[in-house]
């Protein structure tokens, strides 16, 4: 029942998903920025980026159950919604690291652990507030998109394929 189930074991799934895709954004992340001194917006977009390669796999194949779903129309829309979620995720660890490292007045913070902190706070919220609902709606469900998007797809070929080239 949990593996096929919707409401409340969509969203329990699509966590787990996400908490799968925060490990390895996370360790990538941390791993770029700590181990190696890589600067943390670099590292937070590398680790977005792994992150939401894991997440993508993991959704399609047991969250959502997307039989009806082309592989190529979901990752096509994943990725609309991805380019969202890391712009998100880049601007809201950037702004709440900055903030924080600002308030040295207030709180005895280092760079290192404002950044974790605020990574933490970002991704949570992407998560639950972007992410979960974007895909739930739109990534991985509603086939009539994607037959709107074969359509114009078709409708686009015939079009180059019908103009003769000299």
């Amino acid at each position: 029942m949990f593996s096929q189930g919707k409401g409340l074991f969509m969203f329990i799934r699509a966590q787990l998903s996400a908490q799968l895709a925060t490990i390895a954004d996370f360790l990538v992340s941390i791993m770029l920025n700590q181990g190696m001194g890589i600067y943390y917006v670099y590292a937070t977009l590398t680790g977005s980026i792994m992150g939401g390669l894991v997440n993508c796999a993991i959704n399609y194949k047991w969250t959502f159950h997307t039989e009806d779903c082309s592989p190529m129309f979901v990752l096509f829309k994943y990725v609309l919604v991805w380019i969202g979620s890391i712009g998100l995720n880049l601007w809201g660890t950037y702004l709440l690291t900055e903030f924080l490292t600002a308030q040295h007045n207030r709180f005895s913070i280092s760079e290192s652990t404002a950044f974790i902190l605020s990574k933490i706070i970002t991704s949570v919220t992407v998560a639950v507030c972007w992410n979960y609902n974007l895909h739930r709606v739109f990534v991985f469900k509603d086939a009539q998109i994607n037959d709107k998007i074969k359509s114009k797809i078709k409708q686009i070929r015939h079009q180059h394929g019908s103009k003769k080239t000299s």
